[in-house]
């Protein structure tokens, strides 16, 4: 199974915030924090330490694995919500992974 998550306001955010810290351009700062968010999910449910996703039009597209599948039809049936917005609300809940509260940029990076 093949879910689909939209990238919300909150992982863009994130997303944005990774991007300025580090000096890095806004699509692989969306990769690096997709990565971030679909391995700790899936790491937790399934003790995976890869993830393989892509990213297209906005929205991660990503094929969980079997343990993490069959958790989140789980958490789809208890909740009401199908699998893919269950994704997406643990992939926003980790979105802030390794962030720096006292993040700044480095005093010699260039203005933005």
């Amino acid at each position: 199974m093949t879910l689909t998550v939209e990238l919300s306001e909150r992982f863009r955010e994130a997303a944005d915030e990774w991007a300025e810290v580090r000096m890095m351009d806004e699509e692989r700062a969306v990769e690096t924090k997709a990565e971030q968010a679909l391995l700790e999910v899936e790491h937790l449910v399934s003790g995976a330490t890869e993830v393989e996703f892509e990213i297209e039009d906005g929205a991660i597209r990503f094929e969980p694995s079997d343990r993490l599948e069959a958790f989140l039809a789980a958490q789809s049936e208890s909740t009401g919500l199908d699998e893919a917005t269950v994704l997406g609300l643990h992939v926003d809940l980790f979105a802030r992974v390794f962030l720096d509260d006292d993040s700044s940029r480095p005093p010699n990076a260039p203005p933005t």
